[in-house]
């Protein structure tokens, strides 16, 4: 079944009642009955420090959440920290949002926690698992978790820095374990096992939810659906791919060719 629609259409929309994702691709509309956001339980959160990407994410209606971090901040050319993080908690003030401490000192890094936590009602503080000198940050998240700071432990790879983590964080305050599971898939480890482990301790914690960081690909977001990890992060690119789920490998093989053909006109290659 076929709805024609103009050619310049890039929208998508979502019918809720009927649970059934419309793509406009090339100006056919397809229904695509085999996907359904019913199937997902994970909650998208966008990761990124472009505000531009952030509203766009936002305006999806199916990212929950989003997280930043300094180099990611970096690469978007922030100057300004404070004044990017008050911008955006002024566009997006309903979803949770994680801000990242600077400092490596754990004094320091303290006051400028509890700083972060003064922006928002909304806003995580993310607290990395260790400094920069292999320090380790649990007595520090232990003593922030029981002042009632909803932190983001980030940068966690081990099963025992899960185990400390769950452990530190106060149940009743709201927070986040950060596992980068992409990361441990680049040193050639298998995360899944690393991820299984960490949604049975983060279960032990009523306030802890668990996150997959350092997405690779849409199909992660399946992985951790799968295992029941609470939360993934992903890239404007694979938030990008999340509006075409379920679209006919027909149609993308067709869209691979059809990409091939235009780079080949603009490089204008000739064989024979």
């Amino acid at each position: 079944m076929e709805l024609k629609a103009d050619s310049n259409c890039s929208f998508i929309i979502i019918a809720i009642k009927l649970r059934i994702l419309f793509d406009c691709v090339e100006g056919e509309w397809y229904i695509l009955e085999k996907f359904k956001w019913d199937n997902l339980s994970i909650k998208i959160y966008a990761d990124g420090a472009n505000i531009h990407d952030m509203l766009n994410a936002y305006k999806t209606g199916f990212v929950r959440g989003f997280t930043t971090n300094p180099s990611l901040m970096k690469k978007a050319g922030v100057k300004d920290y404070l004044g990017f993080a008050r911008e955006v908690l002024n566009k997006i003030n309903d979803l949770p949002i994680s801000f990242e401490v600077f400092a490596d000192d754990f004094g320091i890094m303290e006051r400028e926690a509890l700083k972060i936590h003064s922006l928002g009602d909304n806003v995580f503080v993310k607290i990395p698992i260790t400094n920069s000198k292999g320090e380790s940050s649990i007595p520090l998240i232990k003593k922030l978790s029981g002042q009632g700071v909803s932190l983001n432990v980030t940068a966690i790879f081990t099963i025992e820095q899960v185990e400390e983590t769950v452990m530190a964080l106060n149940p009743n305050v709201e927070s986040i374990v950060s596992v980068f599971a992409g990361r441990i898939a680049d040193t050639g480890r298998d995360p899944i096992p690393y991820m299984k482990k960490s949604v049975e301790l983060c279960q032990q914690n009523k306030g802890a939810e668990l996150l997959w960081a350092s997405s690779r690909e849409l199909f992660n977001v399946y992985e951790a659906n799968r295992l029941g990890v609470d939360i993934i992060t992903c890239t404007p690119s694979i938030i990008e791919k999340l509006k075409k789920l379920g679209k006919p490998l027909e149609q993308a093989s067709l869209d691979t060719v059809k990409g091939f053909n235009k780079d080949i006109k603009v490089l204008g290659y000739s064989i024979l």
